[in-house]
């Protein structure tokens, strides 16, 4: 086996703020790994990794974790050996191991001559789908711009944590362009104590379509102070930051309603397939979620979304440079009917890019 990998910018079609950023801007590209693994016959797997800071991981790290893997050691035919394998070289490094991992999914899948969905055993259902649509914290004019080029999205995820006048005034600012959508708040840890939290949540409640609001608390909480805001919480409790790994999701029962799980923090498809699992078993709800991303690893997410409650598989949408082409998505509802391969991820390169 072979193994090469590039850095990329994904630069974005808007700035991109979140409350943790450390830009009141935001940023205006983010750095992606893309990875190909290709065996002696020829066949080819690409993999992809957005790292997150927030993580501990970097580009750099995961170039650095790269270098210290044997493709001798990797097979197309053993997935879960090779990962094992993997996991010998580092306790972490999970946004790495997902790009090496997706990679041999889509080289196992290929030759199987089946679609990931398939090779992983979770069917993908076409017109069932629907992924949410991101709106980044920013001012009241550019709230309302970006929820007007949204239009065709059914579903909105609005950030908030930018303080409390100013997330009323993002709400309002959507509101007045969509004022029936169903919206999704996801606060990023920003509430720094319960009592503020609970104060934004009824608030939240009182607006009528807000779904569900993700992390409002900071994952280092205190438990009694997380199993407060759950039983009084007019609103489902999603947990992000605080449900990193597949062994983070019984842990999290006790103070959310569900949870979501990414490619990049979970470490690939294989853990991410075993943590909604595990979630459905426990009664959690659960929800795909994505960094900024291109096709190609937004597309191996979807490869699981029978497996979800909830999608947020928009991060390619935000991209004005995707570098390829693969899962659809058409007034958000995701669909592979148009893939432009129909094996493996169902991913190609993007001509020019």
């Amino acid at each position: 086996m072979q193994l090469q990998h590039r850095r990329f910018q994904l630069k974005l079609a808007q700035p991109w703020r979140i409350a943790r950023s450390a830009s009141p801007l935001g940023i205006g590209e983010f750095s992606l790994v893309l990875l190909e693994l290709r065996d002696a016959g020829g066949r080819l797997g690409r993999g992809e990794t957005a790292p997150s800071r927030h993580y501990g991981e970097t580009p750099d790290s995961v170039g650095q974790f790269l270098q210290r893997v044997n493709p001798t050691r990797l097979s197309f035919h053993d997935v879960p050996g090779s990962r094992a394998y993997l996991d010998t070289l580092s306790p972490g490094d999970h946004a790495a191991k997902a790009a090496v991992e997706v990679a041999l999914v889509d080289g196992a899948a290929r030759l199987a001559r089946q679609p990931a969905h398939a090779w992983l055993g979770v069917p993908f259902t076409e017109g069932r789908h629907v992924t949410s649509f991101s709106i980044g914290i920013a001012e009241p004019d550019l709230i309302r711009q970006k929820v007007a080029d949204a239009a065709e999205h059914p579903i909105l995820k609005l950030k908030l944590g930018a303080g409390e006048e100013a997330d009323r005034r993002m709400l309002a600012a959507l509101r007045a362009v969509a004022p029936e959508k169903t919206v999704r708040v996801d606060a990023n840890e920003a509430w720094a104590d319960c009592e503020l939290a609970a104060r934004q949540l009824d608030w939240l409640a009182a607006d009528g379509r807000v779904e569900f609001v993700e992390q409002p608390l900071p994952a280092g909480a205190r438990p009694e102070d997380q199993a407060w805001l759950k039983a009084r919480s007019p609103l489902p409790l999603i947990a992000d930051e605080s449900c990193r790994l597949a062994g983070d999701v019984a842990a999290c029962s006790p103070f959310f309603h569900g949870i979501n799980v990414k490619l990049v923090k979970i470490g690939g498809l294989l853990a991410a397939r075993a943590a909604l699992r595990e979630a459905r078993a426990l009664g959690l709800r659960t929800m795909f979620g994505c960094m900024l991303e291109s096709s190609l690893l937004i597309s191996a997410a979807a490869h699981l979304a029978g497996l979800c409650d909830y999608l947020d598989l928009d991060g390619h949408l935000l991209a004005a440079n995707d570098p390829f082409v693969g899962v659809g998505v058409r007034e958000g509802v995701l669909s592979f009917a148009t893939a432009p391969d129909p094996w493996g991820l169902q991913v190609i390169p993007r001509p020019g890019i």
